[in-house]
């Protein structure tokens, strides 16, 4: 069990986000422009995509925010799947926001109590500081520069699913849309697994849709399985999630793997 966790540890220390045909994915036309942003004191560049339709109308959208957003890293292949879904009229038009990495480690985990943990970078814990960012200065450029509805969503996968995890069940109100692929739900001891029917007794009184699955992974499987039941027996009436159980795949595939389905069902509420 040690040496699953290390491998997992090493995958996202050294690769980052799992993307091994990234460099094969076309890069689509986008808006490229950078935040000097007063709460991370530094520098943050934005990558937008827009539906081929945006220019020829006055309509808002909604908008999909995603970790791991540079152009060399996740959002050109989840570009081009909105592109796609969007044309063949699976899912509602919707504006990608890319937030590029400076410190991919130190803005998507939380805060830890497992030295072990610890281990995976010089900084680590800036969750909160990367979530205020995103929550008090980029939604409001981004509002400023298009033209957008208040309907928000975000997309990521492993440490990114973590981040996403753990906004969906401590700042709820953030998103209306969560969507997160083997997320590293191990870290802390499994904390968010462990206070999530806490969490969710707090919920707020508006409704929030979660998609979420688990690959072969054994140290994220057997937690995002334990939170799925979790959400199961509580039962909340303004949680609607679908667990996707994804067994034939791999932490390094199950991002491209289950994409398609995940958009189409979280963006299609019944």
């Amino acid at each position: 069990m040690k040496n699953i966790h290390l491998i997992l540890l090493l995958s996202f220390i050294f690769i980052g986000c799992n993307n091994q045909a990234q460099s094969q994915d076309p890069i689509p036309v986008h808006d490229t422009f950078t935040i000097d942003s007063n709460l991370l004191n530094e520098k943050r560049t934005i990558n937008v995509w827009k539906p081929e339709n945006y220019s020829k109308t006055n309509d808002s959208l909604p908008v999909m925010y995603m970790p791991d957003g540079g152009t060399a890293e996740d959002f050109p292949h989840i570009a081009n799947t909105m592109s796609q879904l969007i044309k063949t009229n699976k899912i509602p038009p919707f504006i990608l926001v890319g937030i590029e990495n400076t410190v991919r480690r130190r803005d998507l985990s939380g805060t830890t109590e497992v030295e072990k943990d610890k281990e995976i970078a010089p900084v680590i814990g800036g969750a909160s500081k990367f979530r205020a960012f995103i929550k008090d200065e980029l939604f409001a450029e981004i509002n400023k520069r298009y033209r957008t509805k208040n309907t928000k969503g975000i997309i990521g996968e492993s440490l990114a699913g973590l981040f996403i995890m753990e906004t969906f069940l401590t700042q709820p109100e953030m998103f209306d849309y969560y969507i997160a692929m083997d997320p590293s739900l191990w870290w802390n001891n499994h904390y968010l697994v462990r206070t999530a029917k806490e969490h969710l007794n707090k919920f707020p009184e508006t409704k929030k849709r979660l998609w979420f699955a688990g690959s072969n992974a054994s140290d994220i499987s057997k937690h995002t399985k334990n939170l799925a039941k979790i959400l199961t027996i509580e039962n909340n009436k303004n949680v609607i999630f679908n667990y996707s159980n994804e067994p034939k795949e791999e932490h390094q595939t199950i991002y491209r793997a289950t994409k398609e389905k995940a958009l189409i069902w979280t963006l299609n509420p019944q």
